[in-house]
């Protein structure tokens, strides 16, 4: 007894002392209705983005820091880190601010100040004036972006910094508008000249962690020196929970984590982007920070991240997606939630409730739409075919369509993976073919990857490949043609092209 009695102290001592889990720091949650929000209309915003948006990832809504609607579309779920591309940039900012805080840096420092050794022989009056804050608002000079990154790390020989430094600067910084990825960079990299550390290392003891993220990662350029301006991985919540902070004018839990001179800062217009009013694009930009319609600011990235901060209804919505047109994206966010937060709490509606949340419960990411069997099933089953060398790296495959789940088997130089494809349910591991979505920009290594497939029409199986770690997916067109198999393919988003080039393969010898 007294063994058992002294290991449970130990226990108790452990738990105690064990760092706070990152779960215990979640937002709290509401009804919609004690926040003014009808769950009928959030229903009908769900209804919308699943019906109308190819492809919603995740979405969480919190008015008066209460989280009142909270949904992922499966394979995506809320445990797995989401990539957030250019929303990364509002991270990149907020260390800025905090070293700006520490005093080690201002926001009129010269940008060579700080890479005197990289910096050119002979540099033009114009990057002798680029300041810490015309990275920050993207007032760089530059006409184009500097070519900082490469596909083939072997083949550059400047560091990011130089090339960024050598890179024409033609316009007085402070008078010209381009969004800059190797400007965010540039803030990355003078952060970490700075302060010794990486950004990522740098706000997790100042941000990070008082926040309760549990281990974000971020993409580094060969020198070490985090992205910046892209290649942070985070939660959907965790994306809500910045998004309060700043809210809250960067005060958490009764800390000043944030100067609230710096949220004031960065989220006011610091530059002009246009006069369209119906474009969330030309309402200005603040530091690493964009202004929005209905005097709102967000970060946002690539094919639909966003983080939506709307001081004057109290609220933040958090949207992780795959999308072509991420203005649609607001657009909803604007139509269908924006009407639907009222000033005063209303009275409880729990049918309207438990509608919304069995619908929340339910989401998934559309499957490919067809039947589980075919007559040819059983006789293309077993079979392989090969493949000319191509992009994908493909070298034969094979379809399993006698099985209880029925599978792809992909050859390649790495070796066989074996998915499975079943025509109702995500299949999800690690080490799986990707038809090439692992060679998109910050996608991370070994990706997590889901799987389904269906038979289309009576001669074509459709394969759907989704990265829930990742905005992408794409789809497999197998067709059966006589004693050959044609594979047509394409991503859902991409920064090149999304249709990729067709694959025939001939029957194995043998096979």
């Amino acid at each position: 007894m007294k063994r058992l009695h002294k290991a449970s102290v130990l226990l108790l001592l452990c738990l105690l002392l064990a760092p706070v889990s990152w779960a215990q720091h979640s937002l709290p949650r509401s009804s919609p209705e004690q926040q003014g929000i009808a769950s009928a209309d959030l229903l009908a915003f769900v209804d919308a983005a699943d019906k109308d948006v190819d492809t919603m990832n995740s979405f969480m809504l919190v008015r008066h820091g209460q989280v009142v609607a909270e949904g992922w579309w499966a394979p995506y779920d809320r445990d797995t880190p989401h990539m957030l591309y250019s929303l990364s940039k509002s991270f990149t900012s907020t260390a800025v601010g905090l070293a700006i805080a520490e005093g080690k840096l201002n926001l009129d420092d010269e940008v060579l100040k700080f890479f005197p050794d990289e910096a050119p022989a002979d540099p033009s009056v114009n990057l002798r004036a680029m300041r810490v804050r015309d990275l920050l608002r993207m007032n760089t000079g530059n006409q184009i972006e500097a070519p900082i990154r490469v596909d083939d790390p072997t083949k550059q020989t400047d560091t990011w910094v130089k090339t960024f430094l050598m890179h024409s600067v033609p316009f007085k910084p402070g008078t010209h508008f381009l969004y800059n990825s190797p400007a965010t960079y540039m803030l990355s990299a003078i952060v970490q000249k700075v302060t010794g550390m990486t950004v990522l290392e740098y706000l997790r003891p100042r941000l990070f962690q008082p926040l309760g993220f549990n281990d974000p990662t971020w993409v580094s350029s060969p020198q070490g020196i985090n992205a910046g301006a892209y290649g942070l991985s985070i939660r959907t919540e965790e994306i809500a929970r910045f998004g309060e902070l700043y809210l809250r004018k960067g005060r958490w839990n009764g800390k000043q984590l944030i100067p609230a001179t710096w949220v004031a800062q960065a989220t006011s217009i610091q530059t002009s982007t246009g006069s369209a009013p119906l474009s969330d694009w030309d309402q200005g930009y603040g530091y690493q920070f964009w202004r929005s319609r209905h005097n709102s600011f967000r970060g946002d990235g690539a094919f639909g991240q966003f983080c939506m901060v709307i001081p004057e209804l109290d609220a933040v919505v958090a949207i992780t997606s795959g999308v072509r047109n991420m203005q649609q994206v607001m657009n909803l966010v604007w139509d269908k939630l924006l009407p639907a937060m009222k000033p005063d709490r209303l009275p409880e509606n729990a049918a309207a409730r438990r509608q919304l949340e069995a619908r929340l419960a339910g989401l998934k990411v559309k499957f490919p739409s067809g039947a589980a069997s075919s007559n040819i099933a059983s006789s293309v089953s077993g079979k392989w075919f090969e493949f000319p060398e191509n992009d994908r790296g493909i070298k034969a495959v094979s379809f399993d369509f006698n099985s209880t789940s029925p599978a792809l088997i992909v050859r390649t130089a790495n070796g066989e993976t074996r998915m499975t494809v079943t025509a109702d349910t995500w299949s999800k591991s690690r080490g799986l073919f990707t038809n090439g979505l692992d060679r998109i920009l910050a996608v991370p290594a070994n990706p997590l990857v889901a799987t389904a497939g269906a038979w289309t029409s009576p001669d074509t199986f459709t394969v759907k490949i989704v990265l829930p770690e990742t905005p992408f997916y794409s789809i497999l067109n197998f067709k059966f043609d006589g004693d050959r198999v044609v594979i047509d393919s394409e991503h859902n988003v991409s920064f090149g092209p999304t249709k990729l080039p067709q694959l025939i393969g001939q029957p194995q010898k043998g096979s």
